[in-house]
């Protein structure tokens, strides 16, 4: 018997077969070889760029700086939990090689989970990028130098309120509740997003996130002109910590003023997963602007879809 490809309810193309129905990994639009020479096409161009690269991660060029915002270009947690009651089943083809990111400026952890802070992704880009800076949370230093083996003066730290600047461009630290805010013994928060202000532009990536009380009061000053937040939600059944569904995401943004919203942290692993349509439809009813893209794909300050 033969078999057919349809788009399931996330997006994700589905075989129909004689044996049932068996997921087929999403391809990016653009990845690797395709992927890098698109980033290194659009570095003299005006504005700036962002590729989401699957789960939070995301790259950011402007003015010839390249940040990478929480990259997880590996399958580490599918191998770690391969043989586990709690399987991470890549929903996404991998987008890019770590170890050919030899040009990155700046890269950011926003907490500790090996999604957000991934040895097998950093390590190359820690490798290929001698004078890379590390942004993460003051509270995880330890953490992190242990975990990527490196000297723990390396990274900068950021708290919730304070920042840092670096190559023109500021990271301001806002607390994130992954689902709490969670503080270590100094009161300096575990969990963090950061506003990015550079130029004329602000971008929030709050990394894992619900809202808490008083976060849109925080955030609302910043002007933030493009928002990313995680939509997948929380369910107990999958016990992990949960995010923004889609609908709060949208409504944070709207709360925020923000000029933008791009949503993440969905399509990566079958079983913590959401579909976009909760957040499409609310953040059309709010009357927020919007953009979904996908993995590999880029979006452009200066193009038609930012007017």
């Amino acid at each position: 018997m033969g078999s057919a490809t349809k788009a399931g309810e996330h997006g994700e193309r589905r075989r129909y077969s004689s044996k049932g129905i068996v997921p087929v990994v999403i391809p990016p639009v653009r990845s690797h070889d395709a992927l890098l020479g698109e980033i290194r096409a659009s570095s003299a161009r005006d504005g700036f760029r962002l590729w989401w690269l699957g789960q939070s991660g995301f790259l950011l060029q402007w003015q010839g700086i390249y940040i990478l915002l929480d990259p997880y270009l590996s399958d580490s947690l599918t191998k770690k939990y391969s043989h586990t009651d709690k399987p991470h089943v890549r929903m996404t083809e991998l987008v890019v090689d770590p170890a050919k990111l030899a040009f990155v400026n700046i890269a950011t952890s926003s907490h500790n989970h090996t999604d957000h802070l991934d040895r097998e992704t950093l390590g190359p880009i820690v490798s290929g990028n001698p004078n890379l800076k590390m942004v993460i949370p003051e509270a995880n230093r330890g953490f992190v130098a242990e975990r990527l083996g490196i000297d723990p003066a390396i990274p900068t730290g950021v708290d919730d309120g304070t920042g840092v600047e670096l190559f023109g461009i500021r990271f301001s630290g806002v607390a994130s509740a992954h689902e709490t805010v969670e503080r270590d013994e100094q009161g300096r928060a575990r969990f963090l997003g950061y506003v990015l202000s550079f130029g004329d532009w602000k971008i929030y990536h709050s990394g894992d996130t619900i809202r808490y009380s008083g976060m849109a009061e925080k955030l609302r000053p910043f002007r933030v002109d493009v928002a990313l937040l995680p939509i997948n939600g929380r369910d107990p059944e999958r016990r992990v910590p949960g995010n923004l569904s889609g609908s709060e995401a949208a409504q944070l943004a709207k709360d925020i003023d923000a000029g933008l919203v791009i949503p993440c942290h969905y399509d990566m692993f079958e079983f913590n997963t959401a579909s976009p349509n909760e957040f499409i439809l609310e953040c059309r009813r709010l009357g927020q602007p919007f953009r979904i893209l996908r993995c590999g794909e880029m979006w452009e300050s200066e193009s038609p879809q930012a007017k």
